[in-house]
């Protein structure tokens, strides 16, 4: 990988993760820096940062170095002024109902048309003990099967449906967000590899199986996400930040803390899954 003056990456696990330093976003980035950013990317799959003190409106500056960011549907903005960024507030889990949200392992917005490339979330105040967040390599997920099941897997589409954790009445979440088919084995875009592309959170079936092949398969499928080996679990502090690529990977906050969590995301704009 060509790196930029100062920019270094060190591999956290072999199969997803690296932790970036010598880099200071406070700082406007150059067009070399930003290739290196990306090229870290594709390669690790998560990035994550330490010791970043920016502010919301560098936050949404830096996402913008990727592509156009989202007003994301689910999320309150900061401000009117910076719409793109997004508070996501936890309380400490006093009203939290256990596997509705992100403690499922998922990608993001998956019942999207147009699901997130990627998002980039910074720690402004966290609890005392807990508040990791585990991410998942889904082109792992995908090789790990037999070849068989690949063939199987290949062609097929699944539904992705926001009215599966949603709230409000089904109808008006479908006005909203249609429940949108995809593949189950997506090509990343830039990569040109295969991936996993079905999640606990949104999929709701498996296009053209019965309902008794449906609850095995995709039931099979969701848990072969949690295999240790694919996975790599980080630790926030105050100033963190990670930059993940939705398309190909998973992530799951894990809600073991009773403190306030306060983060603030900006959401990378996609393209529709083939």
């Amino acid at each position: 990988m060509r790196s930029s003056t100062s920019l270094q990456v060190t591999r956290l696990t072999d199969a997803i993760g690296a932790e970036i330093s010598g880099i200071d976003l406070t700082e406007p980035l150059d067009a070399a820096t930003v290739d290196d950013i990306t090229t870290a990317l594709h390669e690790n799959l998560v990035l994550f940062f330490r010791d970043q003190p920016i502010t919301d409106r560098q936050h949404r500056d830096f996402g913008a170095h990727f592509g156009t960011l989202q007003h994301f549907p689910y999320a309150p903005a900061v401000s009117d002024d910076l719409p793109e960024v997004h508070r996501l507030d936890n309380d400490g889990g006093k009203d939290r109902e256990p596997g509705k949200s992100a403690d499922n392992w998922h990608s993001d917005a998956t019942y999207m048309e147009f699901p997130p490339l990627g998002s980039i979330l910074r720690a402004v105040q966290l609890p005392s003990v807990g508040g990791d967040t585990l991410w998942a390599n889904m082109y792992a997920a995908y090789e790990s099967l037999s070849s068989r099941m690949q063939r199987l897997l290949d062609g097929m589409t699944a539904l992705h449906d926001a009215a599966k954790i949603s709230e409000g009445s089904r109808e008006a979440v479908h006005k909203r967000f249609p429940p949108r088919e995809h593949p189950v084995v997506r090509t990343h875009p830039t990569t040109g590899r295969k991936l996993l592309f079905v999640n606990r959170l949104y999929t709701t079936r498996l296009v053209g199986l019965s309902v008794r092949e449906n609850e095995q398969l995709l039931a099979l499928l969701t848990d072969h996400v949690q295999q240790p080996e694919f996975q790599v679990r980080f630790h926030w502090e105050p100033n963190s930040i990670a930059f993940w690529d939705n398309r190909c990977t998973q992530h799951y906050a894990v809600p073991d803390y009773t403190e306030p969590r306060l983060m603030r995301r900006v959401v990378i704009e996609g393209t529709k899954p083939e």
